[in-house]
């Protein structure tokens, strides 16, 4: 757990998120991290930025996109992954500028993903931390990701989660049970608007009330 953002550090990765949406959606431009970053920012760390659409006090999904791995340094990896969450993402229209005032950002820094390893597929679900761990689900050419905080905000056990990610990587939701199927698992330090453009709070989910604290926040 050696890696930390303090609160300032936090708060301008999801501002960052934001800035750089809106600055896309009103003349294409891809900004440029600060200049005066700490050396924090400038880490090569894994990130992805998801996009909630906020109605009557109800969030659902708008965009989720990021990179599973630390490919590029924190700050650019946050623009980068919060333009094509809102732009890029195959599953839903790109986001339009009247939206940004009805949608909050949500920034997860990830830790290296690690895989687990089990004598037997079985024990899958006694290895995996609700609340803690995000699953990656590699199956052949098929590959699947799901952030820790998911199964959390579905109020799945372990099996479920396992499940769900294999879906996810369109395989059947038993896949986690065969031989040759791997799973990695990773956390995050995830960092989310309560309201669109507004409150900033920081929950570290390898800690020990990360989970708790999660929870409360999802089911304010």
């Amino acid at each position: 757990m050696s890696f930390r953002l303090t609160d300032e550090e936090a708060a301008l990765l999801v501002k960052l998120a934001r800035r750089a949406v809106e600055r896309k959606l009103k003349d294409g431009t891809i900004i440029s991290p600060p200049r005066e970053l700490s050396e924090t920012l400038r880490e090569p760390m894994g990130v992805f930025v998801t996009i909630n659409s906020v109605r009557q006090g109800r969030r659902t999904l708008r965009g989720c996109i990021g990179f599973p791995y630390p490919t590029y340094p924190l700050a650019r990896a946050v623009i980068e992954a919060a333009v094509d969450s809102a732009t890029r993402d195959p599953r839903f229209p790109p986001l339009s500028i009247d939206e940004l005032s009805h949608v909050v950002f949500e920034v997860s820094v990830l830790t290296k993903p690690e895989l687990i390893r089990v004598s037997s597929p079985r024990e899958y679900p006694s290895r995996v931390r609700i609340g803690v761990d995000g699953l990656i689900i590699e199956r052949g050419f098929s590959k699947g990701l799901l952030l820790p905080q998911v199964p959390v905000e579905w109020g799945w056990d372990s099996a479920e989660f396992l499940c769900q990610c294999c879906m996810k990587a369109g395989l059947t939701p038993d896949c986690w049970i065969l031989e040759g199927t791997k799973i990695y698992r990773f956390s995050c330090i995830l960092i989310m608007e309560l309201e669109p453009g507004g409150r900033i709070v920081t929950v570290d989910l390898r800690e020990e009330d990360g989970f708790k604290k999660l929870k409360e926040l999802t089911e304010a």
